[in-house]
């Protein structure tokens, strides 16, 4: 379910003479290869833009691309200085002081998000917890293979859904490691909005707390923090009060979401439409994802 998209570093020089580091990201140039889960670059420069400018750590957005005959749409955004390879952040030392703080401050940035003008935001989908249920069946069953786990899975969290709470505002959408950014103060970029919109908030804190986000860490948090420390943060950032059962619903979700993300990799490749040996690789990876939701359901 990733965005396809182009994206390329370059430096831009000043009148001053200084150099100025920059990416720029456009969708692609032909609609086919475009991802129906994402939204548009301008969509996601707007929302990093308006982010950047409450407070979150984001890029700054100086300018964007109008679709034209050699250009699709696009934005450029300031390159940040930082880390954001999983593996090197949970275990070089150059991150071990920022490990500790890190937890909290992603917390406080996922309640940043959260408290960002609705009236503000550019058009955006808009879901309930049982319409992401449905949206996940109905892929689910597409596959024409039967996964008793995941299916098992949807069933518990369509049975608990009152314990999702009744939040609703912009969620990030995929706010996990390897989309933050880290340096040795900590966070210092939240990257990669392209699945934002708009849906329950504490969707977000489940999905960094994934087992598949840790790498073979134990901390719950992306591997790196622990939950109280996550809720601290959210709570000072302005987040309202989550309560373990709606974490935990949250965290079963995200084991489901990951785990079908994984097998539509799979099937994509398997069927020739989008072969790929690194969507081949992560596809195996939905066996792992259905184990792990099935720990942590009763």
């Amino acid at each position: 379910m990733g965005a396809s998209r182009e994206t390329w570093s370059f430096e831009a020089v000043l009148s001053d003479g200084e150099e100025v580091p920059l990416i720029l990201k456009r969708d692609p140039m032909t609609a086919s290869a475009a991802s129906p889960f994402s939204v548009s670059r301008i969509t996601e420069g707007k929302l990093i833009r308006l982010a950047n400018g409450a407070g979150v750590a984001t890029p700054e957005v100086p300018f964007f691309l109008e679709a034209e005959e050699r250009t699709s749409e696009g934005f450029v955004m300031q390159r940040l200085e930082g880390e954001t390879l999983a593996r090197r952040i949970l275990r070089d030392e150059a991150f071990a002081d920022a490990r500790t703080r890190l937890a909290y401050q992603c917390g406080r940035a996922a309640a940043q998000i959260h408290n960002l003008p609705q009236d503000q935001l550019p058009p955006l989908k808009s879901q309930t917890v049982l319409e992401m249920l449905a949206d996940y069946r109905s892929v689910l069953n597409e596959f024409g293979h039967p996964h008793p786990g995941f299916q098992y899975g949807l069933r518990w969290l369509a049975e608990r859904a009152e314990l999702a709470g009744d939040g609703h505002c912009l969620i990030h959408g995929d706010f996990r490691n390897g989309n933050i950014m880290v340096g040795p103060e900590g966070l210092c970029g939240v990257l990669d909005w392209e699945l934002a919109q708009l849906g329950n908030p504490v969707g977000d804190l489940g999905w960094i707390c994934i087992p598949a986000w840790r790498y073979g860490e134990e901390k719950t948090v992306g591997g790196f923090g622990e939950v109280d420390d996550m809720l601290e943060g959210y709570a000072a950032g302005g987040g309202d009060p989550v309560s373990p059962e709606t974490l935990h619903y949250w965290l079963v979700f995200g084991c489901l979401k990951w785990g079908i993300i994984c097998l539509q990799f799979a099937f994509g490749h398997l069927s020739g439409t989008d072969r790929s040996m690194e969507k081949a690789a992560i596809g195996r990876r939905a066996a792992e994802t259905e184990y792990d939701l099935l720990q942590l359901v009763d």
